[in-house]
């Protein structure tokens, strides 16, 4: 069932969409979350369009070295290897250079068979100068480039609506203030007038940290967008430099954050700002293993369609088939992590995961606010707790030239190293989606430990959850709502306002592993189980089906919320 809606109900604009794994568009959960939320409007229907950039720089494998040090082999990727290349091209002006912009496409095909397009826009073309062919290169790429991209991505993308006959839409919604030109390109459109496209336009945050947040200079601005700057830019994005963010804020008819702590926290951020907030969530039938899918198929029909009945899970799903399903995704990783141990650790000798011991997983970049070491806080404590009855696998990306985050690694593998005659810990390289794959199915425990206020929401553990494996997670972001829902669906390390105290959050952790969470796992497996279930049952909130429908119900269709 083809969309050939030429009016759709929402655009969804972001500078990075998880399309493949293997499909570049993407640096995280930010792109991970926007095609999620893409394919639950192809399930349930939505005329919906998402645009964003592709892009055509070098991508690298992480391999991480005998001394933890990490090193990056460039591959290679082809666009054409699964995106349609389109004859669409628009014409920008950036930096007083005339700039072509192309278009790719990518289908997202729903349970039956609708298609929510993904445009994917591209200044890698040969008859573009060499410096504007680069503007597309790599996602993210800092100063001027990042401006460009942003102009290509707001200014560019309206064009090419229109170049692809839709001429309209009845909501633009904006993925992070990256998308700020977005409302730029639909000025003109409206004589200028502010009202009528902050009516058209709805803003989504996903981040507290100051980073997040583009902020580019004036004497930049003007310099490669002047055109498209309109007389009271200073009004919109700030009198002393071009704040993306509050661009995009001012031009919005509505402010969302994307978990209730979230709401709170970003009308401090950004005080003077009201926020709504619609709590993320996960497409449930991407990130639940085919395994469990057969058996929540069998006992809970109708879950793909309405993934609201997998709070049923306690009542329907029977102990053991959910235990045997969780073995067989349990192997899988074990089977994979032995395959693919780091060179640091086949220099080690024989240091094989096995599939009987609690199996604790991170994956996280690696950055000082997730706290990726909090674990070990006091290693003599938990190698104490820990030895011969829990294994640990961490992995997640640093980039090539953040030398903290590679830091964090070289101190993981050096523990690994110390530590392997008692206690096994691993960390994974190159984690993309197919690795967050297995360790969502086949992990045990998921842990989450940043810093309190920092997690915006967090949808690895809503992942982890739909699978069966049980959080033990700082209540921050999605977690205080989960626990609400039900507080034994996993494990929370103190409580939403206490300070964010290495020690005593380690000391936290450590006490949940040895009172309860060990003893529950070797020596009451019924209540394990029950536990399990009790975590799939949070899917039935936490899924992208129910996000799409409350931003359809709360922003997309209202023009006066």
């Amino acid at each position: 069932m083809k969309n050939n809606q030429t009016e759709p109900e929402v655009v969804y604009f972001s500078l990075e969409f998880m399309l493949e794994t293997d499909v570049p568009t993407y640096a995280g959960g930010l792109g991970v979350l926007a095609g999620d939320l893409m394919r639950s409007c192809a399930d349930l229907g939505i005329g919906a369009i998402g645009m964003s950039i592709v892009y055509s720089g070098d991508t690298f494998s992480q391999t991480i070295n005998a001394d933890g040090t990490q090193s990056f082999t460039k591959q290679d990727w082809q666009k054409l290897d699964q995106l349609t290349k389109l004859p669409q091209v628009v014409e920008l002006t950036i930096a007083n250079t005339k700039v072509l912009v192309g278009c790719w496409r990518y289908d997202i095909v729903g349970l039956s068979g609708y298609v929510v397009p993904v445009y994917l826009l591209d200044t890698n073309l040969t008859q573009n100068p060499p410096w504007v062919r680069e503007i597309t290169r790599n996602l993210y790429e800092g100063g001027e480039a990042r401006l460009a991209q942003e102009i290509v991505l707001g200014i560019g993308g309206v064009k090419m609506l229109r170049t692809l006959g839709i001429e309209r839409a009845k909501t633009y919604h904006l993925n992070e203030g990256h998308c700020g030109f977005v409302p730029l390109a639909l000025l003109p459109e409206n004589n200028y007038q502010d009202e009528l496209v902050r009516q058209m336009c709805v803003f989504t945050t996903h981040t507290p940290i100051p980073e997040g947040h583009d902020r580019f200079s004036y004497e930049l601005a003007y310099k490669f967008g002047g055109s498209y700057l309109p007389w009271h830019i200073k009004k919109l994005a700030g009198e002393n430099e071009m704040s993306m963010t509050h661009l995009a804020m001012n031009l919005s008819r509505k402010n969302l954050a994307v978990s209730r702590k979230h709401q709170v926290v970003s009308e401090q951020v950004f005080p003077g700002y009201k926020f709504g907030y619609v709590t993320n969530g996960v497409h449930h039938r991407s990130w639940t293993h085919n395994y469990l899918q057969d058996l929540y198929n069998q006992v809970i029909p109708g879950w793909l369609e309405n993934p609201e009945t997998l709070a049923d899970a306690p009542a329907l799903v029977p102990d053991d088939l959910l235990w045997n399903a969780h073995i067989e995704c349990k192997k899988k990783l074990i089977t994979y992590v032995n395959r693919h141990l780091t060179t640091a650790l086949l220099v080690a000798g024989d240091y094989l995961f096995d599939e009987n011991t609690l199996t604790i997983s991170l994956a996280r970049r690696p950055v000082a606010y997730k706290r990726p070491l909090l674990l070990y806080h006091d290693i003599e404590r938990f190698v104490r707790i820990g030895a011969g009855r829990i294994q640990v696998i961490q992995c997640g990306k640093s980039h090539p030239d953040d030398d903290v985050s590679q830091g964090f690694v070289r101190q993981i593998v050096d523990l690994s190293k110390r530590f392997k005659e008692v206690l096994k810990i691993v960390f994974l390289e190159n984690y993309s989606p197919k690795i967050a794959r297995l360790l969502v199915n086949g992990s045990d425990v998921w842990l989450n430990t940043p810093k309190r206020g920092l997690e915006a929401s967090g949808t690895s553990g809503m992942k982890a959850a739909m699978n069966g494996v049980i959080n033990l997670s700082i209540p921050d972001g999605w977690w205080i709502e989960a626990v609400e829902i039900d507080r034994l669906a996993g494990f929370s390390i103190g409580t939403a306002g206490e300070t964010n105290d290495d020690s005593t959050d380690a000391d936290i952790v450590y006490e949940k592993l040895e009172m309860e969470i060990i003893p529950m796992y070797y020596e009451n497996r019924g209540e394990w189980i029950g536990r399990m279930k009790r975590a799939i049952a949070l899917g039935a909130y936490f899924n992208t089906h129910r996000v799409v429908k409350e931003y359809r119900q709360k922003v997309w269709r209202n023009a006066n919320a």
